[in-house]
Order: C-alpha cells, then sequence, then structure tokens
C-alpha cells in the first residue's frame, strides 16, 4: 500500500523548467517536493524527508503518455512485426487486437486480469510515464486498480462500441457485427461513479468511443454529450486505416473527420488518435476545431506506414506523441518522431528536440485541461521523470534535450515520482517484485498465445 507523500529534494545537474512561458534548463539545481506539489526550484539544498543527491540527473516534468494499448500491446509482441498477422497487408486492428483481446477478456479470471494490467502498469513507468491514458476494452477494469495500487497518474479509457465484433475475415474484408452500445455506456458510468477522482484526483476517467467505423452516430453523440457534461476528456482513433477511410465514406459520403465534425464531435475536447489518412483538407479542419492528434510513429512505422509528427503540426495541430501498442517506451517514440519527421519532411529543423519534449509535456498537461502537470514549478503536482545522462553514450554532453531526444532510452531511466511519491529509483519499481509481476503477466498472456485462434492470427 502507497503512503503519503513527505517531504523529497531532488538534485539535478540539469532541469527543465518556464522562463516566461518558454523552455528552460536550469544547471545544478535542486527540486524540492512537499507532498503531492512542487515546493521550490533552488539552486541550495533543502532540507527533506528523502533526499536524492546524485549527479548526472536530467529532471524533466513527469512524462505524459495520452495514447497507450496496454494488454492489446502484450497479445501481439513479437507476433506481427516484420508483416506477420496482416491479411492482405492490412492492419492487425481486426485481425489480431480486437478479436484476441475480447476472446483473453472472456477467458480470464480476475487474477489474472490484475497480473496482465499489472504487468502494464510496472512496463509503463519503466518506459519513464508518470501519466497515461489508456484506451481498453471495458472487460478489463482492473487496469484502474493497478494504476491506483503502483501509483501512476492514470485516466482510464474504457471503450463504447456499436459494434464490438470488427473482424477480418479470410479475404482481409472487415465485417461489422453486434450492438453494444448501451451496455459499454453503462459500464462506463459504473466505472466513472466508482474510480472517478481516487487518491486526489490520481485516478481519472477519459471518455473514449473506439473509432469512426465502430461506433455508429447516435452512440458518438452520446458519449461526446456525456463527456462534455462531466469535463472529461474524449478520445477515439480516426483514420487509422484506409479500411476505415473507405468504410466511412460508403456509409456516410464523408471522411471520417467530417463525419465528426457533422457528428459535433470534432473540437478542442477532443483527442484524436493517429490521423494517419486523413487528407490535408482533414487536417485543416481539425485544426480548426482545435483538435488534438495523438501521435505513434514506432506502431506505424513497423507497418511501413509514416507518421509524422511534424506533418500535423505543419497543419497547425496541437500534437502530442503516445506509444500506442508499441513497446511503451515513451523515449523511444520521441526518438522515432524525431526520426521519421525529419526523413518524411526532408528537412534537419523539423521536430526539434524542445517541441518533442513539449509534446509529452506541456503540450500534453494542455490536451486535458491539466496547468498543474508537464511543468515543473512552484505549485505544480509532484511528478518528476529523471533520466541519467551519465551514462558514456550521452558523454560528452553539451544540450541536455537534443541528448534525451537523439541518443538516450528507457534504460536510462533513473526516478520517476507521481504526487511525490518515489515509484522508480534507479530504474526498478521499488514497491513491488518486478520479477513476480512479470512472471505472473506473461503466464496470464500465455493463455491467450496457446488458443488456435490466436495461432491462426498471428499465421495471417
Amino acid at each position: 500500500m502507497l503512503t503519503d507523500p513527505g517531504t523529497t529534494a531532488i538534485f539535478g545537474s540539469f532541469a527543465l523548467t518556464e522562463q516566461d512561458g518558454a523552455q528552460a534548463v536550469l544547471r545544478d539545481h535542486w527540486v524540492l517536493l512537499e507532498g503531492r506539489r512542487i515546493a521550490a526550484v533552488t539552486p541550495t539544498r533543502p532540507q527533506a524527508d528523502v533526499v536524492l543527491d546524485r549527479p548526472g540527473r536530467f529532471l524533466l516534468p513527469g512524462l505524459i503518455n495520452l495514447h497507450n494499448h496496454c494488454f492489446s500491446e502484450m497479445l501481439a509482441r513479437t507476433h506481427t512485426e516484420d508483416g506477420a498477422g496482416r491479411k492482405n497487408n492490412k492492419s492487425i486492428v481486426y485481425t489480431v487486437l480486437m478479436p484476441l483481446s475480447r476472446r483473453g477478456l472472456e477467458l480470464y479470471t480476475p487474477e489474472e486480469r490484475m497480473a496482465v494490467a499489472r504487468l502494464g502498469v510496472l512496463q509503463l513507468l519503466k518506459g519513464g510515464n508518470a501519466t497515461v491514458m489508456e484506451p481498453f476494452r471495458n472487460g478489463l477494469p482492473e487496469m484502474f486498480a493497478a494504476a491506483e495500487e503502483m501509483g501512476l497518474r492514470f485516466y482510464g479509457a474504457p471503450y463504447l462500441f456499436s459494434t464490438a465484433d470488427a473482424v477480418a475475415g479470410a479475404d482481409g474484408v472487415v465485417r461489422y457485427a453486434g450492438d453494444d452500445g448501451a451496455a459499454d455506456l453503462a459500464a462506463w458510468n459504473a466505472l466513472y461513479d466508482t474510480w472517478e477522482g481516487r487518491d486526489d484526483g490520481r485516478i481519472r476517467l477519459a471518455m473514449s468511443p473506439h473509432a469512426t467505423d465502430t461506433v455508429g452516430p447516435d452512440l458518438f453523440r452520446t458519449a461526446t454529450a456525456r463527456a462534455r457534461e462531466l469535463g472529461v476528456p474524449n478520445t477515439t482513433h480516426l483514420a487509422q486505416s484506409p479500411g476505415e477511410v473507405a468504410t466511412i465514406r460508403t456509409r456516410y459520403d464523408r471522411t471520417p473527420a467530417e463525419y465528426l465534425d457533422w457528428l459535433g464531435v470534432l473540437g478542442p475536447d477532443l483527442l484524436a488518435a493517429h490521423c494517419v489518412d486523413c487528407t490535408d483538407d482533414d487536417l485543416r479542419l481539425m485544426a480548426a476545431r482545435r483538435t488534438t492528434v495523438l501521435n505513434c510513429p514506432r506502431v506505424f512505422a513497423r507497418a511501413g506506414t509514416v507518421a509524422s509528427y511534424a506533418h500535423f503540426r505543419a497543419h497547425g495541430l496541437r500534437t502530442v506523441i503516445g506509444t500506442d501498442g508499441y513497446n511503451l517506451d515513451l523515449l523511444g517514440e520521441m526518438n522515432a518522431a524525431a526520426i521519421i519527421s525529419k526523413t518524411s519532411a526532408g528537412s534537419a529543423t523539423v521536430a526539434s528536440a524542445p517541441e518533442l519534449i513539449d509534446a509529452v509535456t506541456r503540450d500534453a498537461a494542455a490536451a486535458i485541461g491539466r496547468d498543474d502537470l508537464g511543468v515543473i514549478r512552484p505549485g505544480a503536482r509532484a511528478d518528476i521523470t529523471a533520466i541519467d545522462v551519465g551514462h558514456p553514450h550521452l558523454q560528452p554532453l553539451y544540450e541536455p534535450r537534443r541528448a534525451l531526444v537523439w541518443l538516450a532510452n528507457r534504460a536510462n531511466l533513473d526516478l520517476v515520482l507521481v504526487d511525490g511519491r518515489l515509484l522508480i529509483e534507479g530504474g526498478r519499481y521499488i514497491h513491488a517484485d518486478e520479477a513476480a509481476i512479470t512472471a505472473a503477466g506473461v503466464a496470464a498472456i500465455g493463455k491467450i498465445w496457446d488458443l488456435p485462434q490466436a495461432q491462426a492470427a498471428f499465421a495471417g
């Protein structure tokens, strides 16, 4: 059981702060945490219950990952790279992720669901994430329990489906069945009543109508109205595959972005994941509505598709970075965003290191209306991600932000603190046995991998 935080003083050889509204890097400063808030940023050593004094740390605001899928990522891991699991080189969403995640939740005991959830949260914390928005099938409420238990700042986003059985056949064509909208919304409301605001607001909910091709007009409108009534974020998948675009064109004679605008869903409260098959007109429309794009470059790169952070930014869209269902490593995702953006634009100057750091700190916090996250300043929440930049592959070091984006990876993670609680120290989770969490999660995932249905899906 996590205890209430006391006072903690952390020394940073570098500390990312703000001056006059812009990023600033301070040398040799301390950050003092009192309870759940940052109390001071100072060049002199303060008094505190816990003192973390070691040179070589780069102190960052707790990193924010607004699009992530723990369960489905683990289901597919090492099975779907190199084109495996794809029918006619199409999306694994309908061949692997949706059918197997549903089947798994039908098979699992509550203990197995909790094992999967704990392993997911452990990987997120060890990937440098302090705040995560996690869309998942609403049959996995243990995601909330694991996040509460292990200390992660968590926006759970249980899916709403008009049709939860979107499955690709042997011909690669997606067929849609079922009508789960009313049940899913009732389940979402029950989870909201149980979990919203737990542990002084560390556990929250987001609304999550799954995608434009799996959620019909009535459910989209109802879910969006409910999100706006409660003031919670609203997130969906938008234009994530050519098949989705073709389906919406056939149904409504619109693009997915036009479909959501027609429904009144596009707006500053919408977080739209992927958007890789949006037209330039779509992106201009979304920018006009001040919608946020959740850019997850690596999951598309492994399928040969470019998802460029710089492309969305060039259209005036607030663009933040998430890990989606691939590797759960936010530092690695920033590096991929830099490489893919520069390569696709043919320019070394797009997607700079400071921009990309903003995308997982200040910009991400603004996208969910949290001016108390994503920044190191007195009064902000006491969330810190610290990177050890003393490693040989990061030395000699002149500009720590460039080193972070271009040279660091999650093996360089040193500390994660959330709400003033130290969760990761020396790269290890300190409140439970990592090996035991890993073994239990692996056993639960293996139960799905052993299914004939899974073997057929992975074979493609």
